[in-house]
């Protein structure tokens, strides 16, 4: 299938490593032109080499900090800048720290809502006025499958991610009009370097070791394993595309049969 990804201009935030990695290189292998973001230069700059050496796409490292209420605006006027306008925004930020209700105050509360909620709401309105004059233009965020089936210890992001459904579903239906889709992918345990430290976690709780942790959580799924990074890039790089164009509105879950509910 021709997914007429090509030279379409993409921008992807929290990419250097993990699940916005995975997603930059999809749509890299697709053709288009790549804007990627992360917080951490250094990995930003290696990720870019490495996706542009592997699929000799041009791509654009643009470092920041998402949660950072300026810079969302700045990000998204620099990759506008140099891809020469806007198709498709992939959100994705960092995840909240791990542990139980009592654990947190206010003060992490309101960075959970920062970095998980309120990043995917200004990239959005920020990249608006630009994909309005998309003829595909396609927003997916990433969230988990927490927010339909809470993850123990997970307060913060079972909780605050839920938001960004909403707010996905919502802008579905409101900018529909204006020729603009917004999904979101739930994805479940996924082999990153993110789930990787949620297992050391675990293992320090429980007394046990990151591989011991790692069984448990997989034998969790019908296919009795985690997802690859390019499992679940394969299923963003097809929402965002053109070949998916009458599909909008959708909370995609990609957790290998993990989630238990019908809906």
């Amino acid at each position: 299938m021709d997914l007429k990804l090509k030279d379409k201009r993409a921008l992807v935030t929290g990419a250097s490593r993990g699940l916005g990695f995975a997603a930059a290189r999809g749509l890299a292998l697709e053709g288009c032109c790549l804007a990627i973001n992360s917080r951490n230069e250094d990995k930003l700059n290696l990720a870019a080499r490495a996706l542009a050496q592997e699929t000799g796409v041009e791509v654009i490292p643009l470092p920041g900090d998402v949660s950072d209420p300026e810079a969302p605006a700045r990000l998204v006027a620099q990759a506008v800048e140099a891809l020469g306008g806007l198709d498709i925004l992939i959100t994705n930020s960092g995840g909240p720290p791990s542990g139980k209700f009592e654990t947190f105050g206010d003060e992490t509360w309101y960075q959970a809502v920062n970095l998980n909620f309120m990043s995917h709401l200004r990239l959005i309105r920020a990249a608006l006025p630009f994909l309005r004059q998309s003829p595909a233009a396609s927003v997916l965020t990433i969230t988990s499958y927490a927010v339909k089936q809470p993850i123990p210890n997970l307060v913060l992001s079972n909780s605050v991610r839920a938001a960004t459904v909403g707010l996905t579903k919502t802008l579905a239906i409101e900018l529909g009009p204006d020729g603009i889709r917004f999904n979101s992918i739930l994805p479940g345990w996924t082999e990153t370097e993110r789930v990787y430290e949620l297992m050391s976690y675990r293992a320090s709780s429980n007394g046990t070791s990151v591989e011991q942790e790692i069984r448990k959580q997989s034998a969790e799924s019908p296919l009795g394993r985690m997802a690859s990074p390019e499992e679940f890039a394969n299923a963003a790089v097809f929402l965002v595309s053109p070949a998916a164009s009458y599909i909008t509105g959708v909370m995609l879950t990609v957790e290998g049969g993990m989630y238990k509910g019908t809906l």
